[in-house]
């Protein structure tokens, strides 16, 4: 199910035209997805942005014109020599911490009006800029299969899997590609989280953006904040999820030197 497919499905389920979902997963790739319902969806970048986890095998020794398994064979390589320590020493010199990433073309990146992965399917390839992202954790196992071995990579929103084990595959003095790609969280939203999307659960929208710091503020406060005004900074760096008193999240609040600005304000019932 692809993550059009689940937005649809909720849409028909809560009888609710605005979901939306915090970030594609690749179309043979499963594990968590977070959508936004409602007012929600106006906060969905702060979803977006959130650390995402991945488990995925990387087979040593072919590429593929989709750098996962579900592409055509380009290349071959005996890479039957490489071990377990020199792809962890790559991994560790090159592929973590702070790097440059190309997208990969099969991507739902925009490039003039048109995604990297219609482009593809027409046989077209254009020239993409090297992006940073950030790679936090990356480990590294053998698995019983030879040429095989097993990841789980921590890393910054915008970051591909299918890219980084394409770079380890060179790095290793050959090429690599990617199969049974799982996302197993978003933030602290992990798979015991989750649920098929005609059994999840919709929380609150504070819940929803439990990953920020929330802040309580007081009723006359709270007029400011409906008015979109800004407000004293608040403790740390933000941005800050803005609560009344029983929970209900009035807005997202980010720093602006000695203040805090809203920059985005749940509107009022009507």
């Amino acid at each position: 199910m692809t993550s059009h497919d689940v937005v649809g499905l909720l849409r028909r389920r809560l009888g609710e035209r605005r979901i939306g979902h915090s970030g594609t997963l690749d179309p043979d790739a499963t594990g968590v997805l977070l959508c936004g319902v409602g007012n929600l969806t106006r906060f969905l970048r702060y979803l977006t942005d959130l650390p995402k986890t991945y488990t995925a095998e990387v087979v040593l020794g072919a590429t593929t014109n989709t750098l996962d398994d579900s592409g055509e064979i380009l290349e071959t390589f005996d890479m039957s020599g490489v071990t377990l320590d020199a792809a962890r020493a790559m991994v560790r010199e090159h592929l973590t911490g702070p790097i440059l990433q190309i997208p990969p073309m099969v991507s739902a990146i925009r490039i003039e009006g048109r995604r990297l992965h219609e482009l593809a399917r027409e046989g077209i390839e254009v020239e993409r800029a090297a992006r940073p992202v950030t790679v936090h954790r990356f480990e590294v196992e053998d698995t019983a299969q030879p040429g095989v071995l097993a990841i789980e990579v921590e890393c910054s929103s915008g970051t591909y899997i299918r890219s980084l084990a394409a770079d380890l595959g060179a790095l290793l003095g050959g090429g690599a590609h990617v199969r049974t790609l799982r996302r197993t969280a978003i933030g602290t939203f992990g798979e015991d989280d989750a649920s098929a999307p005609e059994l999840a659960p919709v929380l609150s929208m504070a819940e929803g953006l439990r990953d920020y710091a929330h802040v309580v503020i007081d009723e006359e406060a709270a007029r400011f904040v409906r008015h979109g005004r800004s407000l004293p900074r608040f403790g740390g760096d933000g941005p800050w999820v803005v609560c009344d008193q029983a929970g209900e999240l009035l807005a997202m609040y980010e720093g602006a030197g000695e203040v805090a600005r809203p920059s985005v304000v749940v509107p009022e019932a009507i």
